[in-house]
């Protein structure tokens, strides 16, 4: 194995569900959830509150923190959310 931060690391994943955020093609496992997915595809930023920029943080539903747009669906948790081939992911909540 190489020498390199385990922030660096990567494992091989199945990718055979196709979904957007912000109109960017993303890849995802299924059964993943929306955050899981967009993590792995390199999303930092999930939405833009109060000034700020906001990402997941107890990725278990209680903090609001990972909120996006979901299929019009506004305020969905994208760590309770798992993806679905087609969905339609906006980050400006």
């Amino acid at each position: 194995m190489k020498n390199e931060p385990l922030a660096e690391r990567t494992a091989p994943r199945r990718c055979d569900v196709a979904f957007t955020v912000d109109g960017r093609r993303v890849i995802a496992a299924a059964g993943e959830t929306v955050a899981g997915a967009m993590l792995a595809a390199g999303e930092r930023t999930f939405a833009r509150r109060y000034g700020e920029r906001r990402a997941p943080l107890c990725n278990m539903g209680t903090c609001f923190e990972c909120a996006v747009t979901v299929d019009d669906a506004p305020l969905t948790r994208t760590c309770l959310t798992t993806v679905r081939e087609g969905m339609d992911v906006r980050t400006d909540v």
